[in-house]
């Protein structure tokens, strides 16, 4: 076995190990809180939810568990079976090795291992979601969210996968920076898509009804400066109980979304909260900064891969020949995870520290914390949110902060 290939499968496998251990700490963290709802939570809080949330977050535990072993099974199998390489000669040797043939062998290569965890997607929402009460898709919903994802992919992905090809043949050793290009240019398409086209593929969106409700939410966002052209509602109880609020597209075509699961949930002066939230972080300016950081780590992927793709090496430790970039791209999106995986901490850190900077925006605007520790407090019991994690695992896993953590800082901020 090449040694480069050995490397990866190490960290392949200690990736695999801390996160089952992550997994463990936290439920052993939880399962000793178990007994009795902690004293933070008392006030807003019973002692059946407190058990039934203990239930949830235990159940997912042990089910991600699952989960992590089979998609690292099926990686490994993957990368070290020699099913890739014969895979690539055999679509070369029957179809030849154009920029569509093979972006086409990368499409399916991604469709073909994305398969693999579909059963286990499967029973999440239809065995673990259904037992906690929170799903409420069916089966065609589900199977059919899927077929269109798909479809969307082919339309979307391949072509850019075909271009990236051939950037390839036509920038030669500056590839990777016009590739970079290609990306920004499709998310900030996917922008522009996304609320018009995409979104309205999977849900309902209605205009929120005339009445305090809708006054309110316009009037917050007037004297807040964030000009919207429309709050809508999403049928999210269309696929589960679980609850959000967002808002989607840029400049004048800007819409909030909130879920119907969320105007169910909460009073008026809590879903205002929840919106200043939201608004937050579009006037601290946190969307184009996390924008601007994904962007620069795609170019340094990019370059990453570029330098990889020049090494025959990288080609050989998984026994491909050199000389395609189709083999790097497809090892290189493979295995990035196994790095990123450890930077994580480091970005939820950042994370959590804008949701406390939109936090402050929104008590500051409701001249009040008390209508986001409400809300806060209401959705975590709604949405069964684990109370207890182990402060390790929530900064492997947590992009927020914890519901204690929030209502500290908010307290703390006066």
């Amino acid at each position: 076995m090449h040694w480069f290939a050995i490397l990866v499968l190490v960290l392949i496998l200690a990736k695999l190990a801390a996160q089952i251990w992550l997994e463990r700490l936290n439920n052993g963290h939880v399962a000793a809180r178990a007994d009795a709802v902690p004293e933070a939570f008392r006030k807003f809080i019973d002692e059946a939810t407190y058990r039934k949330t203990v239930a949830y977050t235990l159940a997912k535990g042990n089910f991600c568990q699952v989960d992590l072993a089979w998609s690292t099974l099926i990686l490994i199998v993957v990368l070290f079976s020699g099913v890739l390489p014969w895979g690539y000669e055999a679509v070369r040797s029957q179809c030849g090795d154009s920029v569509w043939t093979m972006a086409g062998f990368l499409f399916l290569a991604g469709v073909a291992i994305s398969l693999a965890g579909l059963p286990l997607d499967w029973f999440a929402q239809f065995q673990l979601e259904q037992r906690f009460g929170f799903n409420t898709s069916t089966q065609r919903t589900w199977w059919g969210d899927r077929l269109k994802g798909l479809l969307i992919s082919l339309v979307l992905l391949y072509p850019l996968l075909a271009l990236v090809l051939k950037l390839s043949d036509w920038a030669r050793t500056w590839w990777w920076f016009w590739a970079w290009v290609a990306f920004v240019g499709f998310q900030f398409l996917m922008l522009v898509l996304a609320p018009v086209i995409i979104l309205p593929l999977f849900n309902k969106f209605t205009p929120l009804p005339e009445g305090s409700l809708r006054d309110r939410l316009f009037e917050l966002a007037r004297r807040t400066g964030f000009r919207a052209r429309s709050i809508q509602v999403m049928d999210g109880s269309r696929r589960s109980r679980h609850s959000n609020a967002f808002f989607i597209g840029f400049g004048r075509f800007r819409k909030i979304v909130l879920f119907d699961t969320l105007v169910e949930q909460l009073p008026e002066e809590e879903l205002e909260a929840v919106l200043a939230h939201e608004i937050g972080h579009y006037q601290r300016k946190h969307i184009p900064k996390m924008m601007a950081a994904s962007m620069a780590g795609g170019l340094g992927g990019l370059f990453a891969l570029f330098l990889l793709s020049e090494q025959a090496w990288f080609y050989r430790a998984f026994r491909f020949e050199p000389g395609s970039l189709v083999p790097a791209l497809l090892i290189f999106g493979l295995v990035s995870g196994v790095a990123t995986f450890w930077l994580s901490p480091l970005t939820h850190l950042w994370s959590r520290k804008y949701e406390y900077e939109a936090d402050a925006f929104a008590a500051k605007v409701m001249k009040s914390a008390a209508p986001l520790v409400g809300a806060l407090r209401k959705l975590n019991e709604k949405n069964l949110s684990n109370l207890t994690p182990h402060p390790l695992y929530s900064g492997f896993y947590y992009s927020h902060p914890t519901l204690q953590e929030r209502e500290s800082a908010l307290a703390a901020s006066g």
